[in-house]
């Protein structure tokens, strides 16, 4: 797996709503805003269900992920990409939940998405624009 640098965890720390990207097992793409996203550790990133449905089952079927990092106040922009797992029961899903039950209790908190991170990509315009980072 790929690990986040010490810049990039700063940025992500930063962000309010990440931009989530799936597809489908035929390539038809899906976004969404999402707020429940946790960096776990420098490889690993917890994304929430609340009330995904085409996500969820874009994981299911292909569990390639992608988000972008990037706000007004984040120097520079990145791509994440990684795997994706969900989880409905365990030590894991029960720390999510039991975290997002204290923040914010009318949540339902179906499922943990544990994303692995494999790969980190330049987003910003000019010529590194695309370039593998990580």
């Amino acid at each position: 797996m790929v690990r986040l640098n010490a810049d990039m965890k700063e940025a992500f720390s930063r962000m309010k709503i990440f931009p989530v990207a799936t597809a489908s097992k035929e390539g038809t793409p899906n976004v969404i805003p999402l707020g429940v996203v946790e960096l776990v550790d420098d490889e690993t990133i917890w994304l929430t269900d609340n009330y995904m449905n085409k996500t969820l089952s874009n994981i299911r079927m292909n569990p390639k992920v992608a988000l972008y990092v990037w706000g007004p106040e984040i120097k520079g922009c990145f791509q994440v990409k990684g795997v994706a797992s969900i989880k409905n029961s365990g030590a894991e899903y029960e720390e999510m939940k039991a975290k997002l039950n204290k923040k914010r209790p009318e949540l339902p908190a179906r499922s943990l998405i544990i994303v692995k991170i494999t790969e980190v990509f330049e987003c910003k315009p000019g010529p590194t624009a695309g370039a593998k980072l990580l």
